[in-house]
């Protein structure tokens, strides 16, 4: 059943993603980021992103309604260092599974580069957040229900066989999905929509803890603060946050407890040891070499090489030390550009777009925007989520919203100080 289901949904919409290219994008993210097909049985290994990517293509050949790839610092520096890591391949320490992975990122990143060229109205970017939230929330729903119905003595874990399969990876993109549902309820017109959102959120914040992971909690906290911060009103969405966050943590088991309570005793705990060696493994690569070990560096003969002392061998579990172990300091310094760009993109945005009623929702996203990607930050530190889509897509979204606002712009359309919204309304 689960297979048809999958079946009719692709071919629905590759059909007219054929005409209408944009439909094609969304059908790519949804399949990117939900990974359906590994939901289901005989379909597991259907080539859905291949079909996906494959009519999108066609379709923007195709069409008239396009327009010019947006060039900016952000999109600049995203294809500087897609071409950074093609170069880092041809000298990875570890061809033979250097090139699989960077087949699978560079198809992630071009895609990209065609959503910002697709996208370019309000539907369309409303369009494209609805889809990646959907599909990560479905995850927190599930979880959350998981995470109620065995008491939470069990892990939450992602679909298989993708960036989100572990447990950790799970949580922490449920963390970054939870400001993006904000935004919705923050645009819903009825009160029912509002608090079903609302109940969609607290699911996804049980995931999180039913995962027992601990980056992720730290992730949550720091998202949980920010998101309190870019609110107008402190006191109730502060105590909104405060009851469901405690009531949340007071439903989880005495084993959850005992879990994240270890973060204090972390010299004790050998998985964070195993990370801090991977950590001197990636400085001491990245040291030797200007390209870094390229990706799929992380096994014992690499280990060896450049650290000796090392007793175990283990993946990244950071963002930051899986670039710059995988692509060098060069790397490093582009990647963290993409994020410092998005994050100072997001808040022009905030400033210019809430001055007026039909922009608030530009101001409203981007801050949102900023709420995620500090979980992103944060939780980043713990986790190999360097090359995971949801955060490129939220630096699109960033993007896209400037163009739409310069769109706006050059269609003579002026904010008039007469529009301007209460002080109470907009997000810092």
């Amino acid at each position: 059943m689960r297979d048809l289901l999958l079946f009719c949904i692709l071919a629905g919409a590759a059909l007219p993603a054929l005409i209408h290219p944009w439909i094609g994008v969304l059908l790519w993210t949804w399949v990117s980021i939900m990974n359906p097909h590994r939901l289901t049985w005989s379909a597991y290994d259907w080539p859905v992103g291949m079909v996906s990517a494959a009519v999108t293509l066609v379709g923007l050949v195709l069409t008239t309604d396009r327009r010019r790839w947006p060039v900016t610092p952000v999109t600049v520096i995203m294809l500087v260092f897609l071409c950074w890591m093609s170069i880092t391949t041809v000298f990875s320490l570890q061809p033979q599974s250097a090139w699989p992975l960077f087949d699978r990122v560079w198809k992630i990143l071009l895609m990209l580069l065609v959503t910002l060229a697709v996208l370019h109205t309000r539907r369309h970017i409303e369009w494209f957040l609805a889809v990646i939230t959907a599909s990560l929330a479905f995850f927190g729903v599930k979880g959350g229900v998981f995470t109620l119905t065995t008491g939470g003595e069990f892990r939450v874990w992602g679909p298989p066989d993708t960036f989100i399969a572990d447990n950790n990876e799970i949580a922490l993109a449920l963390v970054m999905t939870i400001p993006l549902l904000r935004y919705f309820q923050l645009r819903a017109p009825h009160a029912w929509q509002r608090g079903a959102l609302l109940v969609v959120m607290g699911l996804c914040l049980l995931a999180v803890l039913g995962s027992q992971s601990r980056g992720a909690a730290l992730a949550g906290g720091a998202m949980a603060v920010f998101l309190w911060l870019k609110s107008g009103a402190r006191i109730l969405p502060g105590l909104a946050i405060a009851v469901v966050a405690t009531s949340a943590i007071a439903f989880m088991p005495s084993t959850w407890e005992s879990r994240i309570s270890t973060i204090q005793t972390y010299e004790l705990d050998q998985s964070v040891q195993g990370r801090f060696t991977a950590w001197q493994t990636a400085a001491n690569v990245a040291a030797e070499r200007l390209t870094g070990g390229g990706f799929g560096m992380w096994t014992r003969d690499v280990f060896v090489a450049y650290n000796p002392e090392a007793v175990s061998v283990h993946a990244a579990h950071s963002i930051y030390f899986q670039v710059l172990g995988e692509h060098g300091v060069v790397g490093l310094v582009l990647f963290l550009s993409i994020w410092l760009l998005t994050w100072v993109g997001a808040g022009r945005l905030i400033r210019e777009a809430r001055a007026a009623p039909d922009t608030l929702w530009v101001a409203q996203l981007a801050s949102m925007v900023q709420v995620s990607l500090v979980a992103y930050a944060v939780g980043g530190a713990f986790y190999s989520l360097a090359y995971f889509d949801l955060p490129y897509d939220l630096a699109a979204l960033v993007v896209l919203c400037r163009q739409w606002l310069a769109e706006r712009a050059r269609a003579g359309v002026v904010m008039s100080d007469a529009n301007l919204c209460s002080p109470r309304s907009m997000p810092a």
